[in-house]
């Protein structure tokens, strides 16, 4: 598939009690999309990166952690680039932005087995201040930015890691 190409389509029909439908029918009008399906898709892209966790706990994945901290609350944003530290291979950036009410927003680029990104959010979870921690996940990676190293007669190392 190219850039400007989309994938195929492929029609879903589906019942919801009354209540339901009316529910999802004014969250589609609030967010003001053109229909039920762009909403649709986005629950199940979230489910079936979630199932993908579930079922192969050594993919690769990648996504956001975004945490909420008290700003003022000691040595904290010290404490929470340490952990990043210790997850060096599987965070790839970090935004921070302060918030009002000595709040902080850090949002973590990741990307590694779920296993892994699950335990760097427990990490951050357990330092003192952090007041909400949250994961999400995609199948889609991040492309590889270099290649594995070459020996010296041109091939790649066995177990290399980019």
């Amino acid at each position: 598939m190219t850039e400007n190409t989309t994938p195929p389509l492929a029609r879903l029909s589906m019942t919801l009690p009354a209540d339901l439908f009316d529910q999802l029918d004014a969250m589609v009008a609030a967010r003001g999309l053109n229909s039920r399906s762009a909403v649709i898709a986005e629950l199940i892209r979230n489910s079936v990166a979630e199932y993908a966790e579930e079922q192969r706990p050594d993919a690769v994945l990648a996504g956001t952690i975004t945490l909420i901290y008290r700003a003022d609350y000691g040595t904290i944003r010290h404490r929470i680039a340490q952990k990043q530290r210790d997850y060096l291979k599987e965070v790839i950036s970090a935004q921070h932005v302060f918030l009002e009410n000595d709040q902080s927003l850090e949002v973590l680029l990741v990307q590694g087995p779920p296993a892994r990104l699950h335990a760097l959010c427990d990490d951050l979870r357990r330092v003192r201040g952090v007041q909400q921690v949250r994961l999400v996940t995609t199948t889609a990676l991040l492309p590889q930015l270099h290649e594995p190293p070459l020996d010296e007669i041109g091939t790649q190392h066995a177990g290399s890691e980019a």
